[in-house]
């Protein structure tokens, strides 16, 4: 079978099973024997079908092939390549060799051509070619379309001799590969969903301005390291057109990777956008990548000082509170206590300092959002706009009603800040200062989606997410609590198809770093507004972040359904403790 070619492809040097080629070819190199038929090597099956039922990208259709090696038997299910633009690299002969010579596991290939939209009639009309959207976009919508539907179709065929095809779903059981937009296509893919793909191959990637791929070598820096194994290859004569220098870009991902800590190969040349080379060194590629298997792939050390600086090695995230219908948000509390409300349930439950959950009561059942103050009272927002704080018994007071609120902030003197989104955002949301007595006032409005809310260490500083774009505003709080100088301060990362942070409530620790909870992750800033690294959780958004635990070294999130934990190196700070002045920022 020949290998499909929607665009020209570009491949370059050959390298090494293990170490860093830095050989430049003046041409492209040859094949070698193990990227042609060999005598006496099993040979595998290529079975070619169609798929035209997708959810993800409706409308689309689309063929695919399959290569199952003659070693395959399904009471054993096998490895799994996925390869973007179809069959390429004479993969199929690759494997068979590969696989004979045990060089790499046995293997199932999935190739797949991008999705297209038929005309309604083809004389007069083009198809919706999807290729740039699929491939170039990022986001996991394409991972979910792999693993929601074109995988589980894979695996209700058969061989033409009858066997059942099966293969592993352990993501150290898979690579993913491609070409040009097929390239980072996989890297997007396996980006989004390391728990499904874990070694990726990239050759002339795209990560270039076409769909927003030119922020990879940004976030990578910034992201807690993941589980992924990584071999890039490019030319010096690859394209420089309007999106950007793949040349450039390529080298700047490699970089990227190396600070983060990825276990990383790269293969450079002097070739321009065609498939020559890649086709050349893909053997190398399956046994770089395939390398050691099956020892699982391991995420590394990154030289990003902010993660160095908050993380402990060997301490993940552990679920903590996972049995509950919708954990809302949460709240540090004095002896290192966290609430957090169920509100489904009807509930509000506390997490000791031994990391335990337990009901506390009933009567927060309708908490939107709760704080803790400085006079041990539980502060909470009520479904029916009240703010009303509960003491140890249980019993509640009203401090202030007319506020639907977002989240909530009461500082150590005792004043109470409420963000209120509105029904629609825009001039609907507000900022309400309430002062002891109960008397309220609005502080600031324009928003467009007043969410999340806490202090700065020295209490000085007003922070207030705007979920529906991606800033944290700040503000300076004067000695009547009132607010100035309003900036867009906080500059939080988005993902590429909401256009929106999602950001939702906030903390701060002792070092003036401010913690977000967004669709990405914790995004993490400095004092002087920038994201310095991100900490993604394994159920992906984060709706909630606080400090807890004994000494104010857990950080707590709510994701999923479920609240998790993590201890860190540096101690969390909260509104109701005294004001401590944190140390200047590096600008």
């Amino acid at each position: 079978m020949k290998p499909l070619r929607t665009l020209p492809i570009l491949i370059l040097s050959l390298a090494a099973a293990t170490g860093v080629c830095r050989h430049a070819f003046a041409a492209d190199p040859q094949p070698g024997p193990d990227s042609m038929t060999q005598p006496g090597v099993p040979k595998g099956e290529v079975l070619k079908f169609s798929f035209e039922n997708s959810k993800i990208f409706p409308g689309t259709y689309r063929d695919y092939w399959v290569y199952v090696p003659a070693q395959y038997s399904p009471d054993k299910p096998a490895c799994l390549y996925v390869n973007q633009d179809g069959v390429q690299w004479n993969a199929p002969t690759v494997f068979d060799n590969l696989i004979a010579k045990k060089e790499m596991p046995v293997t199932i290939g999935v190739f797949v051509v991008h999705g297209r939209v038929r005309a309604a009639d083809g004389n007069t009309a083009l198809d919706r070619f999807n290729r740039s959207y699929e491939y170039d976009g990022l986001g996991d919508s394409y991972a979910r379309f792999l693993v929601e539907e074109l995988l589980p179709e894979v695996e209700k065929k058969k061989t033409s001799d009858g066997r059942a095809i099966r293969f592993s779903h352990d993501a150290n059981d898979r690579a993913i590969g491609g070409s040009s937009s097929g390239a980072v296509c996989a890297w997007t893919a396996a980006w989004e969903r390391p728990d499904q793909f874990s070694r990726v191959w990239s050759a002339i990637g795209t990560f270039v301005g076409l769909r927003g791929a030119d922020v990879y070598p940004t976030l990578l820096r910034k992201y807690e390291p993941k589980r992924l194994r990584v071999f890039l290859q490019d030319g010096s004569a690859d394209q420089n057109i309007y999106a950007g220098d793949w040349w450039f870009e390529n080298q700047m991902m490699e970089r990227a990777l190396t600070f983060a800590g990825y276990e990383v190969q790269h293969s450079w040349g002097e070739g321009g956008h065609s498939g020559a080379h890649g086709t050349a060194i893909f053997p190398d590629v399956m046994r770089y990548l395939w390398k050691d298997w099956p020892k699982p792939v391991q995420a590394g050390k990154s030289r990003n000082a902010f993660l160095t600086d908050m993380l402990i090695n060997g301490q993940g995230w552990q679920a903590v509170a996972s049995a509950y219908q919708a954990p809302g948000a949460l709240a540090g509390a004095a002896r290192g206590d966290v609430y957090f409300a169920d509100s489904s349930a009807g509930k509000t439950y506390r997490i000791g300092a031994d990391g335990k959950a337990m009901a506390i009561t009933a009567g927060t059942k309708k908490s939107m959002a709760q704080a803790a103050g400085p006079d041990g009272k539980l502060y909470v927002i009520s479904a029916d706009g009240k703010v009303l704080a509960y003491d140890a018994e249980g019993k509640s007071k009203s401090v202030a009603d007319g506020i639907h609120g977002s989240d909530l902030v009461v500082a150590s003197n005792g004043n109470v800040y409420v963000t209120e989104a509105g029904p629609a955002g825009g001039a609907a949301s507000k900022v309400w200062l309430i002062r002891s007595g109960g008397k309220k006032q609005v502080v600031d409005t324009g928003l467009r989606q007043a969410t999340g809310v806490t202090l700065s260490p020295d209490q000085t500083q007003l922070y207030v997410a705007d979920a529906a774009t991606r800033w944290v505003y700040a503000y300076q709080v004067q000695k009547d609590g009132t607010l100035q100088a309003k900036q867009q301060y906080y500059w939080l990362h988005t993902p590429d198809q909401l256009e929106q942070s999602a950001a939702g409530s906030m903390c701060v620790d002792r070092d003036g770093r401010l913690y977000v909870s967004t669709n990405l992750g914790i995004q993490v800033c400095d004092q002087a507004g920038r994201v310095n690294c991100i900490l993604p959780l394994p159920t992906g958004a984060v709706t909630s972040v606080t400090f807890g635990g004994a000494n104010s070294d857990t950080l707590f999130a709510t994701s999923g359904g479920a609240v998790y934990q993590r201890k860190l190196a540096i101690k969390g700070t909260h509104a109701w403790e005294a004001p401590n002045k944190p140390a200047a920022p590096r600008l």
